[in-house]
């Protein structure tokens, strides 16, 4: 009776180590976990004890099967006797403890369904066979597992329980791997929330250690104290070594290296406890003390994250502790009968067979089941807590934190937290209300001030704004500081551009730097120069690099230390605009092939004009005449006959011009005409005429008269309103529009154009970013016959832009066509379809043909075949699972290269299709020679089929076509019943539309596609 007394209380005392173990989890983790470590402490211990009740203890200690695990004693306690009712409970508290021990590796990032995942594979899989290998014999002496019949002694645990506990725990780790900013250089991680609490645990686990180890006599005889007082003396020298060697190299006693120093004294010597002196059990403690210590820095240098330092403390310790055995252990109270070096054999054979046996069964389990659950909590609900994330609890601290970032997102510092009374969180509070009532109080009085300061500053911002002297202030070194409006316009730049720069280099003239420094240096003393509150004339020069004479006046602005004083300097421009007339006439320069005004003498023209129109009125007309294809007949009749052909169209702009206009050559074939004077619309539009009417005249070239077009944009100032850059540039934009729009004519520029050409830039710049940052998506829109199987998909770019959000293709494609992004974009939608057509024959999912749109720049590219068919070879896709859809206009361009390109195509069994047939230049001849496969009705023609017969007929006669041709026709924009019934009377055969099937995602495509018939459910 008293043998199962003691082993009762001892199974008591084990169990005690389970608050032990929750103490300890829960100041060495983050208060936002400390709910899910009490939760997790809890589901460790049930499950892994009603795992052993159900089975577990039938495995470790049923009838042995050779050895290697039991078969009986199942769902263990009807009658049973009271000493083995005892052993069974003592047993299933070894089993919960190295349940509990092991989850603690991970925590603070792992799902709680991780743990109980990690409890059901140690308690059911790998502890009870482990158990049965080493301790079988413990419950019936002729069942003994293989392990203690070689002789290997693990007396309480050493290995079955800690190192087991740690080998799971690795697996666990190398799995769900560490926790945020854990190895961030220059971060020190936080040790815990509470570690008198991680102190107060580790000590309840020391005394529950002496269950554990004096328990595991199963008997109270007069080993039991001897097992107590090593437990007692390794533990103490565990914790002291480790605590010297941390001071030693950190430089203080840290709390958290004593605690595992005194775990893996516990951890080593139990596998010994019984069969070693004190003193030896003294050394077998200070030896696990290095251990944890150097394991410890192994673990951090491998970025392995143990939050409880679980892989030295019982992992490393337990191996040393078996090994141990062998070393101090007396032969006669092992009883084994092997020599030393036998011993020591069986010892570290039976830790590498344990070991390969727990980490690779645990590491195999937790890989496949974090294959379909998710071992770890996602990045946000990890920085959040899993107390919140994982169970939707909070603590005082995490109300106070959110609190804080109210405060900080609303940036209102009159709010106060709430304050609980008598605690330490409600201490931080009212002093945290204290500070922003301080705060609250600093802002609204800076705040008044800076009001006020402004309200200063605008007075005298309106005095110089309104000056129409240039006011300038500059420091003692001749940086500029200030730089009103009427300076802006006199020296010809902004105050953005100048100031912080020196005044004397940027607009003083070269001769007179000098003797301006020295003035400066003087603080304007010096009668020899420029002297304070004395009015004098003094050349400078504006930005641009002309000089001007300006009248000047120096006051000083004395500062507090009287030596970095500022001085605001009065300028007023004296300069007759006859003189600015003749410097811009000076500086004119004319094209050495022409004759005409380049674009210096131009800009200078320009610049005058626009000045004088903003000083008297003035309307001012600038014509951009670019001519169309003069680079092909430069190629193809030579650059001399092109320099002619250059000549001649400026001999025309003379006869066609005023003799005050200017005519220039800006370069290349583009020229400009500027008119200015009582101008009207209507005299600008009859000018433009009256051009393209004298450059429409035939030219004799080589022999041979050529009629050369002309693409004119027109561009008009109104009384300056106009600067040159922007009139320039608002011509050229209007003779694109004039290219646009068929060429050889002339478009006013308006508003609307040039809110386009900006829109264009800024969209094709998007557009580069997009292909950078992987911003565009594929949607997928079914193609199907008459009974609604789906047959093939047609890919369908999507572009989800952060900042304007969803951008139609149709505003983005032609931007891109005019630019080699369109190349790019086609090769990602290229990559993006072969990728999905993998992903769904991986997925054994039913797979269909899918088009993509390819334009004629793309289709023309050199390497376009090669690099269809290389996309091909490394998704593993068959040609006949791509289709291309081709416009008509492609083929205008450069018919036998397409059909050579197209051919190649063919032989990789792609199929080809023209896209929007009806609409573009359609010729049988095309058709005939085309290797093609399908023709696809344009939805213009689809959209009133059935209303119009004009439309109807176009759709018969195409379908007919594609029938003597042995072509598919599908019929795209199919929206309504009656336009589908009316083209399958025709006999289109395959349909593409809303009425179908709108476009969708790759995942929605793939659900429809493995229906049983992948029919439209509309």
């Amino acid at each position: 009776m008293t043998d199962n007394f003691w082993l009762l209380f001892s199974a008591m005392l084990v169990f005690l180590m389970q608050a032990g173990f929750l103490c300890l989890e829960s100041g060495r983790t983050r208060s936002k976990n400390s709910i899910n470590v009490a939760a997790k402490n809890i589901g460790d211990f049930i499950v892994s004890a009603g795992i052993f009740w159900l089975f577990g203890f039938g495995i470790m200690f049923g009838p042995s099967i050779n050895g290697w695990f039991g078969v009986g004693d199942f769902v263990f306690g009807e009658d049973k006797a009271a000493t083995q009712i005892t052993f069974f409970l003592f047993q299933m508290m070894f089993c919960s403890t190295a349940a509990t021990l092991t989850s603690g590796a991970i925590a603070e990032r792992a799902r709680f369904s991780s743990y109980m995942y990690i409890t059901i594979i140690l308690s059911a899989f790998i502890y009870p066979f482990v158990g049965h290998w080493v301790w079988a014999g413990g419950y019936n002496p002729d069942n003994s597992g293989w392990l203690q019949a070689m002789g290997f002694i693990d007396f309480a645990g050493s290995t079955v329980v800690h190192s087991v506990g740690g080998w799971v725990a690795l697996a666990s780790v190398l799995i769900v791997g560490p926790r945020i900013d854990r190895f961030k250089k220059n971060t020190k991680f936080p040790s815990g929330s509470n570690l008198p609490m991680a102190a107060m645990g580790t000590l309840l686990i020391w005394f529950g250690w002496f269950g554990f180890n004096g328990g595991s006599t199963l008997v109270f005889d007069a080993k039991v104290p001897v097992i107590i007082l090593n437990t007692c003396l390794a533990a103490i020298w565990g914790g002291l070594i480790a605590t010297l060697i941390h001071h030693k190299s950190q430089g203080f006693v840290d709390m958290g290296a004593s605690l595992n120093g005194i775990i893996a004294g516990l951890v080593a010597v139990t596998a010994s406890c019984h069969a070693v002196s004190p003193a030896e059990a003294a050394v077998i403690g200070a030896v696990s003390g290095l251990i944890v210590h150097y394991g410890t820095e192994l673990m951090d240098y491998l970025k392995l994250d143990d939050a409880l330092r679980v892989i030295p403390a019982h992992l490393f310790a337990g191996m040393w502790g078996t090994i141990a055995v062998a070393l101090f252990g007396d032969p006669e109270k092992l009883g084994t009968g092997l020599s030393f070096l036998s011993q020591l054999g069986v010892q570290v054979f039976g830790i590498i067979v344990v070991g390969l046996f727990s980490f690779i069964c645990c590491f195999l389990l937790l890989k496949w089941v974090n294959k379909f659950s998710p071992l770890r909590v996602s990045r946000e609900d990890e920085l959040t807590g899993l107390n919140i994330s994982e169970h939707q609890a909070s603590t005082e601290l995490i109300d106070l934190l959110d609190d804080m970032q109210t405060h900080q997102n609303k940036g209102d510092f009159t709010l106060q937290v709430k304050e609980e009374p008598f605690t330490e969180v409600g201490q931080i509070a009212r002093k945290y209300n204290e500070v922003i009532s301080k705060v609250s109080k600093e802002m609204a009085q800076r705040e008044s001030a800076i009001s006020k300061f402004k309200i200063s500053e605008k007075r005298k911002s309106a005095i110089l704004d309104s000056s129409m002297d240039c006011i300038i202030s500059i420091d003692w070194q001749g940086n500029i500081i200030e730089f009103n409006p009427a300076a802006e316009r006199t020296f010809g730049c902004l105050k953005a551009e100048v100031v912080q720069q020196s005044f004397i280099n940027n607009f003083a003239l070269d001769k007179d730097i000098q003797k301006f420094n020295q003035s400066l240096k003087l603080q304007f003393v010096d009668a020899s120069g420029l002297v304070l509150n004395r009015r004098r004339e003094i050349m400078l020069k504006r930005a641009a690099g002309q000089t001007f004479p300006a009248e000047v006046t120096i006051t000083i602005s004395k500062l507090n230390n009287g030596q970095n004083n500022e001085f605001t300097l009065h300028l007023r421009d004296v300069t007759q605009q006859q003189k600015i007339k003749n410097r811009l006439n000076f500086l004119a320069y004319h094209d050495s092939l022409t004759h005409l005004s380049n674009r210096t003498h131009l800009v200078s023209e320009l610049n005058f004009q626009v000045a004088r129109a903003k000083k008297s009125s003035g309307i001012i007309a600038l014509f951009f005449l670019d001519l169309d294809k003069f680079k092909k007949i430069n190629d193809t009749l030579g650059h001399k006959t092109g320099d002619f052909l250059l000549c001649q169209v400026a001999e025309r702009l003379k006869t066609a011009c005023r003799e005050n206009d200017v005519i220039a050559r800006l370069g290349g074939d583009e020229f400009i005409v500027v008119m200015t004077g009582d101008l009207t619309e209507a005299l600008i539009t009859r000018k433009a005429e009256n051009i393209l009417s004298v450059m429409r005249e035939p030219i004799l070239l080589n022999g041979k008269n050529y009629q050369i077009a002309t693409s004119i944009g027109v561009a008009i100032s109104v009384n300056g309103d106009i600067e040159t850059d922007e009139l320039i540039q608002r011509a050229d934009i209007a003779m694109y529009s004039a290219k646009f729009h068929g060429r050889d004519n002339f478009k006013l520029y308006t508003e609307k154009m040039g809110q386009k050409a900006q829109e264009e830039v800024s969209l094709e710049r998007r557009i580069k970013q997009a292909i950078e940052k992987d911003e565009f998506s594929v949607a997928y829109q079914p193609k199907v016959k008459a009974d609604k199987t789906v047959v093939s998909l047609e890919a369908l770019i999507r572009w989800e832009q952060p900042e304007l959000g969803l951008i139609s293709p149709k505003e983005f494609i032609p931007i891109a066509e005019q630019s080699n992004l369109i190349v790019q974009i086609g090769e990602i939608m290229i990559d993006k379809v072969l990728g999905q057509l993998s992903e769904w024959i991986d997925l054994d999912s039913r797979v269909v043909p899918i088009a993509i749109n390819i334009s004629g720049r793309q289709l023309v590219a050199e390497d376009f075949v090669a690099h269809v068919e290389k996309k091909l070879t490394e998704h593993g896709i068959n040609g006949e699972y791509l289709e291309f859809e081709i416009t008509e206009g492609i083929l205008i361009q450069d018919i036998e290269n397409c059909i050579a390109v197209l051919n190649q195509l063919k032989a990789l069994h792609i199929k080809v299709s023209i896209d929007d047939f009806g609409t573009g230049y359609s010729s049988l001849s095309y058709l005939k020679k085309l290797p093609l496969d399908i023709l696809k009705i344009d939805r213009s023609f689809v959209n009133e089929c059935d209303s119009k017969t004009e439309d109807a007929e176009i759709c018969a006669t195409i379908i007919n076509l594609a029938k003597n041709l042995s072509l598919l026709t599908v019929a795209e924009g199919v929206e309504t019943q009656s336009q589908f019934k009316t083209l399958q009377k025709m006999g289109c055969q395959l349909y593409q539309g809303y009425y179908f099937h709108l476009p969708q995602e790759a995942k929605h495509i793939h659900h429809l596609l493995n229906q049983p018939q992948a029919l439209s459910v509309s």
